[in-house]
This record gives structure tokens, sequence and C-alpha cells, in this order.
């Protein structure tokens, strides 16, 4: 029972994630958003690695490696994914989403050399099937190239997931998942912080800020980006790595719901359509892991 009520949490904090995102793009730029969520998720995992006085070791830690995870799985996928919200419902977003595991085995062949049986071939085509589905969607209020522009900013957040995961699958396996996801909110934040500096980012719109930004900036960071973690590892330890892969197809579902309940998102029936091809291209292209790999793989989510 512990276990399907951390999942069953860890779908809603995730899908909640999407429209956290939506409702403070009312406020900040994309990429304030990311700094703000890795600083917040940084300060929530930090003082966890100090009370369970894990010693960290810099000299030893993969450095080029940890920044380039850093990069992939947080810096660049969080604004992309938040400059896509610029242009898509939350819901739209989070079914894109969903994408990430088939991108993952797509880079893994294409970069790693990880070869595929026939039947994940059949899943990737699905998958992709299931995206044309989505792009064939009417979306009122959007012209077709701002549609297609949202689209291409999702599926880019979640090529970069792919290739980070089997990066670190290849390169960090002696290093400790919370130093790789504290060092992931870092670099995130360095990344984005680096970003805002071109961008002007840096002038906070302070009294502009609402309580419903200030609650979504507090939901974002420390559950979406820093106790989700403690609850997607605890699945790995208490249950198996393949259970805590559930959470990949109940995140979209919580998402729309959000969206629809309280933004009042309304999703074309055809895009449930493609987010049913996509739920079986990610179930065909799915092959188990380990608890290790799987938990490389710790944001599939926004």
């Amino acid at each position: 029972m512990k276990l399907y009520s951390a999942l069953f949490t860890l779908s809603l904090i995730w899908g909640m994630s999407f429209l956290f995102i939506k409702v403070l793009l009312e406020v900040f730029d994309p990429w304030q958003i990311v700094f703000i969520r890795c600083v917040l998720g940084a300060l929530t995992i930090l003082p966890i690695i100090l009370l369970r006085r894990q010693k960290i070791k810099v000299k030893v830690l993969p450095l080029k490696s940890l920044f380039l995870v850093g990069l992939l799985n947080a810096g660049i996928p969080w604004g992309l994914i938040a400059l896509s919200e610029t242009f898509l419902d939350s819901g739209y977003t989070a079914i894109l989403n969903a994408t990430t595991p088939i991108w993952t085995a797509m880079m893994g062949v294409l970069f790693f050399s990880v070869k595929m049986k026939w039947k994940q071939w059949i899943g990737v085509f699905v998958g992709f099937v299931g995206i044309i589905f989505l792009m064939g969607a009417n979306t009122p209020g959007l012209s077709k190239s701002e549609f297609l522009i949202g689209i291409l900013f999702m599926l880019s957040a979640t090529c970069c997931y792919g290739f980070s995961s089997q990066y670190a699958k290849k390169h960090l396996q002696q290093t400790s998942v919370w130093i790789t996801a504290l060092a992931t909110l870092l670099v995130g934040s360095i990344i984005s912080a680096m970003i805002m500096s071109f961008t002007g980012g840096w002038h906070l719109p302070v009294h502009e800020v609402t309580h419903k930004a200030v609650l979504s900036l507090l939901g974002l960071g420390i559950f979406g980006s820093g106790l989700a973690y403690l609850l997607f590892y605890y699945m790995i330890s208490a249950g198996s790595a393949e259970f805590a892969a559930l959470v990949t197809y109940l995140v979209p579902v919580s998402a729309v719901i959000w969206g629809s309940v309280l933004l009042n998102e309304k999703i074309p029936p055809i895009a449930f359509l493609g987010l049913f091809l996509i739920f079986l291209g990610v179930y065909l292209t799915g092959r188990k892991k380990s608890a290790r790999s799987a938990s490389m793989e710790h944001n599939r989510t926004a």
C-alpha cells in the first residue's frame, strides 16, 4: 500500500509541475523559472545529503560527466519545456513528455551502440505515429506554426533527457544518485543563470509576484524538483525499477486532469489517440532496467 501511495503521490506532483510552469510563465520568463526551481530543488536535497553524512570527495568525482548530465537533464530541457508551454497547454506538454523513453532508446542506438529488437523498433514507429497524430490536432488560439514550434521545443527537451540518460548510465555508474541529483540541480542553476545574464532575466519582477506564483514556485522547486526525488528513490529501493517506471504512464494523465480542472484547458480528442499510441510505443520499446539505470532517468517529467 505504501508503494502505491508513493506512486500516486509522485504522479500528482510531477503532473502538477507542468501546471506550475504554466502559472509561473504569467510572471517569469522561462529561464528565470529554471533558475529558481533548480536552486529550490538543490536547497531541498542538500540538507538530506548532510543528514545522511555522505562524504563528497570532489577530487574523485567525474566532474565533466556530471556537468554534461546536469546540462542535458535540467539546464537545457527544463528551459525548453518552459518555452514549449509559452505555446502549448500544460496537459499537451505532459503528453509529449511521455515520449522520453522512446527517445532514450533511439539515443542508445545512435550514440551508445545499443541494439534493439524488432519489437522495440515497432514501438519506436508506433510512438512516432502518435506524435504525428498530436501534430495534426487543432489548437484554438494558436497558428499552426506556433503549435509546431511548441511541439519542437518539447521534443527537443525529451531528446536531451534521452541522451543524458544513456550517457549517465555509461559514465556515472559509480557515482551516488544523491550526488548526481544535487550536481544536476547545481549545474542547472549555473546554466540558467548564465542564460539569464544574456536575456536580462536577472531583473526579477518581484512586484508582480502573486500568491499563486509563490505557491507555484514552492511547488515546482521543493516538491517537483526536490521531494519528488525522495519518492522516486523510495519506490526503487522498496519496490523495483520497473515499478518506479510506472510513473511515466500516470504523469500525463495527472497533468491533463490538473490542467482541465484548474486552468480550464481542453485537450482535443485526437490528442488522446496520440497519447495512447505513445504509451503503446513506450511499452514496446521498454526493457527491464536495473534500479541504478532507472535512477539515472529521474527527470522524465517537467
